[in-house]
Order: structure tokens, then C-alpha cells, then sequence
């Protein structure tokens, strides 16, 4: 179970890759424009239309991503697939279908089936479509109806098994919906709070890859928060749209960048050369891009008190943010980027306050993390017992031979016999091998890495960083 959840985290990826294109067009639509929002300039208008195209078919992009994500050789066909167990589910729950279903006139459905385009239902939908050409792409049917045999079957498949899942959701969608809404509603009362709890759990969740589900409820239109969609799309509450993105701000551009030089500073003297390129490009990343993977993986099981003392800070950040008339939103995640494209947004609101807050996050991260590490001797980059330097190869991820690097993490995995499987997320090389005990984590680390980790007996994760696609590319190269 945790296995597919993991994995259904790391489809996700995929859509949520295609935001920073509708950052861009929204932002800059916002910048030409900022109190019109397109109606008084056409290039404004333009690009708000644009950005908007994206950010309201969201949903589908949930369904074609987690489809073609999921799948065991991520093929087109899944992609087909989720695409019309979407198509198949929406139209069957519409509104004006359930009234004729019904027999009953259409004011009086249920509310809940004006919110059946939503991420939830993508996600379903992408399921649907991945786990059916799982199972059938390789049916074999009698002659007579070869034609569709193979890949061919799938569609048929999962139009049955979305017509079976849409009467499922005809009747339980509304109870489901309301349990959404009430979870959302009781958070979003709580304020400053709410957007604490929240905080805490998404990074608290990230070692595992669930913390999308979680950001799924509060970011989009799952639950009625829509915190993300509603701040760049200007159909929020000034003010309040934005509470459960601000606060991310402070802590990925300056918080874990304060933790990384804490890092360094308390690594043993003759490591630090050897530490200083990891922390320094995690840093850079996590600032820019808001990117923090390869920065929270570096300590993250090393030192696992840090991270929950991570945990914590972020909760603090998105609990004075939201109390504060701070208010900014992302697209892709909490970096440079994404902050300036929204400071000029309607629903933009004090952003100054994120950089007097990141100032405050980065001294409190240094200190706290400084002294942490070493009150209670903790085994950072740089601290390690055995020599770091020797576990150093000449490779480096900074350098451009992806083939060499993807050659020894392919070594220290036991080879090419030892691989079941090879995928990756945005960071992550996410490996299924046959027999862990061939796996060399210090080979492995030695390409340059930020972290080796095992999340069951038979998958290991290589935090590779930002590059990983090239990475991983390499390596399928090498495998096949």
C-alpha cells in the first residue's frame, strides 16, 4: 500500500510540473495590469487567459499525469486511458445529469456534483486509467476480435470500470464531499492554527511522498479552500487566500539555506571543502527554485530530530504568516521565482513581510540547528565517524558526465541484474531491486548524492537533486 502511495506521489508530479508556465503568464498579466486583472489591456488580458487555461483544467492534467505516472512503462496508453475514464466520469455526474437521472429538477442536486471537476476526481481517474493498462495492455483475445487485443482493450476496460466507479460516486459522493468540505472548513476556522497543522504534517509527510495528498485538500478545489487556484486566479478573499502557501516563503529561501550553513559551519574542519558544494547548491536550489529535497534529505535521516524540528519551524512560519497581513502565492513551490511573479498579483498582499520574516527564519534556523547539532553530536554532512573524504569520488553532480554518474549509482545498486525496476520524481531515483543486501550505499553516495534511503525491503531512493532526470535517463540507457 505505501509502495503505491509513494508512487501515486511522485505521478503527481507531472501536472504539477506544468504550474510555473501558468506563474508566468499569470504574473506577468498581473504586473501590466494589477487592478484590472486583463479587462482594461489586451496584452494583460492575454496572459491572464492564458495562465487561466492551465490553472482551471487542472484536474484533467491530475488525470492524464497520475495515469501516464502510474503506469509500469509510462506509456501514451495510460495516458488515453485516464483521459476518458475523465471524460466518462464528468459527464455521467454533471449536474444536469444527475437531475435527469434523477427525475428530479436541477436546483435541487446536490451541491456536490458542481464540485465533481475537481483534483480528487483527477486522481481517481488517473488510477483508473494507470491501473488498467497495468493489468490488460497485454490482453490476448480470439481472433475474431483481435483487433483489440493488446493496448487496444484498455480504453474498453476502462470505460466500464469508470461507469461502475461513477454509480459508486453517484451515491456516496455527496457523504464523501461533505466529510472534504467539513475537514477543510474545521482547518480553515482555525486560522493561524489551521494553517500550523498544516504546515507540520506536509513536511512531516514529504519522507514518505504523501505530502501531495495533503496539499491536494488545501491548495485545490478539493475541499472549497482552493487556496492556490483562488490566488491566481483572483476569485479568493483578500487577505485570507494565500495562508496556506505564505508561510512556506521564510523556510524554503531562507530558513533551510540557514540550516545548510549551519551544517557547514559545525563540519569537521577537514570535510568542509567536501560538504561545501552539497550544502551550497542545496541552498541555492531550495532559495531559488523552492526546490528542498536535496537540502532536507542531507539531514533528514542522518539527523531525524533536526527534521522534526524542521517540521515545527514551518508550522510556526505558516501560523505568523497567516496571523500577519502577509499574503503571497506559488505556483511550483515557495522560491525567488515564484514570490516576484506573485508580489504584483491581486491577491498579493505585504509581501515585503516574507523577507523581514525569511531574515528571522535564517538567524533561527542557524542558531537553533547550530546548537542541536552539537549539544546532542549529530551525525550531519561533515560529522560523519568514518572519513567522508574517502567515500568521495572525483565524480560530482555539478559536472555534465550524467553517464559516468549514472554508471556508478548503477554499481552500487548491485548492477543490472540486481534492478526490477527504475523511475524517478523530481528529486529522487525511486529503484525497485531484487536483493537489497547487493546495494552499496557508500558506492552509491560516492557519485556525489544527497542521501540513500530504503523505504521498504525491496526499494531504495537515491536523492539525486534537480538533475536527477538526466540521471535517470542515463541509467535506463544502461538497463536496457
Amino acid at each position: 500500500m505505501m509502495k503505491t502511495l509513494q508512487k501515486l506521489g511522485k505521478s503527481l508530479m507531472l501536472p504539477v510540473a506544468c504550474l510555473p508556465i501558468a506563474a508566468l503568464l499569470l504574473g506577468f498579466g498581473y504586473w501590466i495590469d494589477p487592478a484590472g486583472w486583463g479587462g482594461t489591456n489586451q496584452i494583460a488580458a492575454f496572459l491572464v487567459k492564458a495562465g487561466a487555461a492551465i490553472i482551471d483544467n487542472m484536474p484533467i492534467l491530475f488525470a492524464i499525469g497520475v495515469s501516464i505516472g502510474m503506469a509500469d512503462d509510462n506509456d501514451g496508453t495510460a495516458a488515453l486511458a485516464g483521459l476518458i475514464s475523465w471524460l466518462l466520469i464528468q459527464t455521467l455526474l454533471a449536474p444536469a445529469s444527475v437531475a435527469m437521472m434523477s427525475g428530479v429538477p436541477i436546483e435541487e442536486v446536490s451541491a456536490a456534483f458542481g464540485k465533481i471537476n475537481n483534483a480528487f476526481v483527477g486522481i481517481l481517474c488517473g488510477f483508473i486509467g494507470s491501473t488498467c493498462y497495468n493489468r490488460f495492455r497485454n490482453t490476448r483475445l480470439p481472433d475474431a476480435l483481435g483487433f483489440f487485443s493488446g493496448k487496444r482493450s484498455v480504453a474498453i476496460v476502462v470505460g466500464g470500470v469508470s461507469i461502475i466507479v461513477a454509480l459508486i460516486l453517484f451515491f456516496i459522493w455527496p457523504f464523501l464531499y461533505g466529510a472534504l468540505v467539513l475537514f477543510g472548513m474545521s482547518v480553515l476556522g482555525l486560522g493561524p492554527i489551521g494553517a500550523a497543522i498544516y504546515g507540520f504534517f506536509n513536511r512531516l509527510l514529504i519522507p514518505f511522498g504523501l505530502h501531495h495528498a495533503l496539499n491536494s485538500v488545501f491548495w485545490f478545489d478539493v475541499a472549497g479552500i482552493n487556496d492556490l487556484g483562488n490566488f491566481w486566479s483572483n476569485t479568493g478573499v483578500y487577505g485570507v487566500t494565500g495562508q496556506y502557501m505564505t508561510g512556506f516563503f521564510p523556510i524554503m529561501m531562507f530558513g533551510l539555506p540557514g540550516a545548510a550553513l549551519a551544517m557547514y559551519s559545525t563540519a569537521k574542519p577537514k570535510q568542509k571543502k567536501t560538504v561545501a558544494g552539497l550544502l551550497l547548491s542545496g541552498a541555492v536550489t531550495a532559495f531559488v527554485t523552492g526546490v528542498t529535497e536535496p537540502l532536507e534529505f542531507s539531514f533528514m535521516f542522518l539527523a531525524p530530530v533536526l527534521y522534526v524540528i524542521h517540521a515545527a519551524l514551518t508550522a510556526v512560519s505558516l501560523a505568523v504568516m497567516a496571523a500577519l497581513p502577509v499574503r503571497a502565492g506559488f505556483n511550483f513551490s515557495g522560491g525567488m521565482f515564484d514570490l516576484l511573479l506573485s508580489w504584483g498579483t491581486p491577491m498579493a498582499q505585504n509581501p515585503w513581510g516574507i523577507l523581514i520574516a525569511g531574515a528571522v527564519a535564517f538567524v533561527v534556523y542557524y542558531l537553533l540547528f547550530r546548537i542541536v547539532i552539537v549539544q546532542l553530536n549529530l551525525k550531519t554532512p561533515g560529522r560523519e565517524d568514518e572519513d567522508y573524504a574517502e567515500a568521495e569520488s572525483k565524480l560530482s553532480l555539478a559536472s555534465s558526465d550524467y553517464h559516468e554518474i549514472a554508471g556508478q549509482i548503477l554499481a552500487g545498486l548491485g548492477g543490472k541484474a540486481n534492478i526490477a525496476s527504475l523511475d524517478n520524481c523530481i528529486t529522487r531515483l525511486r529503484v525497485e531491486v531484487i536483493n537489497q543486501e547487493e546495494v552499496d550505499e557508500k558506492a552509491i553516495k560516492a557519485a556525489g548524492v544527497s542521501g540513500v534511503i530504503r523505504p521498504s525491503k525491496t526499494s531504495v531512493q537515491v536523492v539525486v537533486g534537480t538533475q536527477v532526470q538526466h540521471v535517470a535517463d542515463e541509467m535506463k540507457g544502461l538497463l536496457s
